[in-house]
């Protein structure tokens, strides 16, 4: 991983850790227990969905533009059949609440959205590579 993939990871997980706290100590008031591990679960769930496809796409940067745009594009697909798959197989859970992991889920996807965008814009990365010779011009 460079060191610009560490800055974004930071930036996103940060942020989505400091909203799921706000989460599980709300889901702990309003639903005892229950709730704060059904928002743990759902935080812990987003945290690693997230960092696993950021790795994934970094790792496929190195590689090519192509490989990148399919890993990311087939992370995002696998992690939303999963989400789904879960969601379903824990609503009727009784060891914890599926409402507050829900909300959990919900809430960090969405922090780590945001702390993800806002790190990317704070990178100021090149669009061009400033290096690069413009085929025909004999630098003249």
């Amino acid at each position: 991983m460079q060191a610009n993939d560490v800055r974004v990871l930071k930036g996103a997980a940060v942020p989505t850790v400091l909203v799921g706290l706000v989460v599980i100590a709300m889901a702990a008031v309003l639903a005892g227990f229950p709730g704060a591990l059904g928002a743990v679960i759902g935080l812990v769930v987003v945290v690693v969905f997230f960092t696993v496809g950021l790795v994934v796409v970094a790792y496929a940067s190195r590689i090519s533009p192509m490989m990148m745009m399919t890993a990311a594009v087939l992370s995002y697909l696998v992690k939303v059949i999963v989400l789904m798959v879960l969601l379903k197989t824990f609503e009727t859970a009784t060891v914890f609440e599926p409402r507050a992991f829900g909300w959990a889920a919900i809430v960090g996807t969405v922090a780590w959205t945001v702390g993800e965008m806002r790190g990317f814009m704070k990178l100021k990365l090149l669009y061009a590579d400033p290096d690069t010779k413009v085929p025909g011009s004999d630098g003249a």
